[in-house]
């Protein structure tokens, strides 16, 4: 079943791992669905790669201009940079929870759990993200399981690049699910 009528967002800035936001957003395109990136500005978005910074992409839509109801799903790429700016950000924070609480699958790479864990929506969630991490994630009170991918009612979650083929399997399959009433209770 391919994703031809669901839309998907991406949301990142500049300093975005390179490929933990292309290799989903061409996995997604090539299932069929719609990908927005959508960010703090409207200015090509810079990711980085291997150390330095790497190619841009577009920009669909700001922050202040995405509404979760127009998606069906939300695509959070690490880099340590990314999500550290977005945690800040009360708009970034809202949009989360407003996935969380519609019980919208929200799919998280590396160090983007940190964005959840601001976004208070991690406690007593199975899930996983890069190693340095791990004590953020067990302290803001999720179930640290070091896999590959972990899944937890519609949460997706991964290490680093190195899952990336089993994230973005997650990925599709929760999409297909839709949502997630476990999910949507779980967020005040």
């Amino acid at each position: 079943m391919k994703l031809n009528d669901k839309k998907v967002a991406i949301l990142a800035t500049d300093g975005f791992e390179q490929s933990e936001l292309f290799s989903p957003l061409e996995r997604l395109r090539k299932e069929g669905a719609t990908v927005h990136i959508i960010s703090d500005k409207l200015e090509p978005i810079k990711g980085w790669n291997e150390g330095n910074w790497g190619k841009e992409i577009e920009v669909d839509k700001t922050l202040s201009q995405a509404n979760v109801d127009d998606y069906n799903a939300l695509v959070l790429p690490g880099g340590v940079i990314n999500p550290d700016t977005l945690r800040i950000n009360s708009e970034a924070l809202t949009l989360v929870r407003d996935f969380f609480k519609q019980g919208k699958p929200v799919a998280a790479i590396c160090h983007a759990p940190q964005l959840l864990i601001e976004a208070d929506v991690v406690s007593g969630r199975k899930m996983t993200g890069y190693k340095s991490i791990k004590t953020d994630l067990i302290n803001a009170g999720a179930k640290w399981e070091d896999k590959a991918v972990v899944v937890d009612a519609g949460l997706v979650t991964s290490r680093n690049p190195g899952d990336l083929d089993a994230f973005n399997d997650k990925i599709v399959e929760e999409i297909r699910e839709g949502k997630h009433k476990k999910q949507a209770r779980s967020v005040s």
